[in-house]
């Protein structure tokens, strides 16, 4: 690693190598990928890395990245524009995944997008969200769009990845009591699998000059309602799971009882409620387009 490994002088011997942010920016590469400890981040940089890419991997606690061979780990946080603007010289491709567990987390994505712009990236491939609009039922699907909207603005080139909602998260939604509660009526959803996601942008970031200017759909194989998604855990797991079609104020006084936030708690029933609606229902070959293969279904990802 360029923050841990060691370099051969013939003259002392081997000698520590410097940390990444000590390096030339010549030295450092010219890939980034935010989020670099998060499962997104973390499985993008390990399909690229798996193909000799060197990598620039931003992350908040250098010390939870990816060890990866030919990948300098820099501390860079979305909150911190001048740390921001330090990581990003020199880098010519950006992937940026979405931080929102802080209450200004879209005025700290505009910032980083405008550090970005500074700092002179030329190109940003954005993890949004299906639906993303000005008008998304999906709380963070409005500021996604108001990301997208700064991104274009900047004149730098991008790539849009309209992400579904994670169909890794599905797997786990039962409760103690073997029970999915949301505001979802009878709506569908097209949930996509991370490994999924994380290859589509692996693919984009390998030639992003051949995606500039595009946006795609990044969802699983079918559109799936919360009963079929009960039934498949149920099959899975051999309990007994089944979904509970709750109201938007029963979601909101137990979701409200426990330690969340209340931008979390909006958009945890924010997810169902834009289900109900058939925002995310939409199903698209964008995966397949991108990566070679189909998208992982529910079945396979829990075993079946």
């Amino acid at each position: 690693m360029t923050d841990a490994s060691a370099l051969v002088d013939g003259a002392t011997g081997i000698r520590p190598r410097p940390a990444a942010h000590e390096l030339p920016t010549l030295q450092l590469p010219a890939l980034a990928i935010t989020g670099a400890t998060g499962t997104i981040g973390r499985l993008t940089a390990e399909e690229l890395a798996r193909g000799g890419a060197a990598l620039r991997l931003l992350a908040r606690d250098s010390a939870r990245a990816p060890q990866l061979p030919r990948a300098a780990i820099m501390p860079c946080t979305y909150c911190d524009d001048q740390l921001a603007r330090a990581a990003l010289v020199g880098v010519r491709t950006l992937l940026m995944v979405s931080v929102n567990d802080e209450p200004q987390w879209l005025e700290q994505q505009l910032g980083f997008v405008t550090a970005a712009a500074d700092a002179g990236v030329e190109h940003i491939v954005y993890l949004s969200a299906q639906g993303a609009s000005a008008n998304s039922t999906f709380t963070f699907g409005r500021s996604h769009f108001a990301t997208e909207e700064a991104i274009r603005a900047t004149g730098m080139a991008w790539t849009i990845l309209r992400s579904s909602f994670s169909l890794d998260f599905l797997a786990v939604l039962p409760d103690a009591d073997d029970t999915v509660r949301g505001p979802a009526r009878d709506g569908r959803v097209a949930a996509v699998a991370k490994l999924d996601v994380a290859r589509a942008a692996a693919a984009v970031l390998r030639d992003p000059a051949a995606h500039a200017g595009r946006t795609y759909e990044l969802t699983g194989p079918e559109a799936l309602s919360f009963d079929e998604i009960a039934a498949t855990l149920t099959a899975a797991t051999g309990r007994r799971i089944r979904y509970v079609d709750e109201t938007v104020e029963e979601g909101r006084r137990w979701r409200a009882a426990g330690d969340a936030r209340e931008m979390h708690v909006e958009a945890s029933l924010s997810t169902y409620t834009a289900i109900a609606a058939g925002e995310h229902a939409r199903v698209s070959g964008d995966i397949e387009r991108l990566t070679g293969r189909p998208p992982i279904p529910l079945e396979e990802l829990v075993g079946l």
